[in-house]
């Protein structure tokens, strides 16, 4: 039985499952869709949808001229994402690169994302089933946030349709 038991593993350690669920969140929340395993997107729902809820607080207190609760809820939310480059040392990345994938994630959930969620009170995203993949079989599903039909589709392996 499976009393009390709230999420799923997917198969992974407990740092595992944590970084794929910070990864999808920052996709998702740059591209707006992404492709991926039914299982891993209905376990993303409730991640995505707390982060978005941050942005919006922290957006709220912006507006309202409270800087610290607007800091707060920020980094609350920034805790969510992939960090993205590791900066200018960084030898995996382009030490060029001023914008990494977390702090751009962060821009456009405090600014268009919390702006467009603004008068929703919740579920700002929608599953949609997509029937089974070829290869093993799997149950994939499209998560997307409510309000961004036509984007392109970005799949969990990072190609774009």
């Amino acid at each position: 039985m499976r009393h009390l038991v709230a999420h799923r593993k997917l198969g992974r350690t407990s740092s595992h499952r944590k970084a794929l669920l910070r990864n999808l969140c920052t996709s998702l929340v740059l591209h707006e869709r992404v492709k991926t395993t039914l299982p891993k997107a209905k376990e993303l729902r409730p991640y995505v949808e707390k982060v978005i809820t941050l942005g919006r607080k922290a957006n709220k207190a912006r507006q309202a001229g409270q800087s610290e609760a607007a800091l707060h809820a920020t980094r609350l939310a920034s805790a969510s994402f992939f960090p993205g480059n590791a900066g200018p040392d960084s030898r995996q990345h382009d030490p060029g690169a001023t914008r990494t994938a977390g702090v751009a994630a962060v821009k456009k959930l405090t600014g268009e994302l919390a702006e467009r969620f603004a008068d929703r009170p919740g579920g700002y995203t929608r599953i949609l089933k997509l029937g089974k993949r070829k290869g093993d079989g799997a149950e994939m599903a499209l998560i997307e946030f409510v309000g961004s039909e036509g984007k392109k589709v970005v799949t969990d392996k990072g190609e774009k349709k």
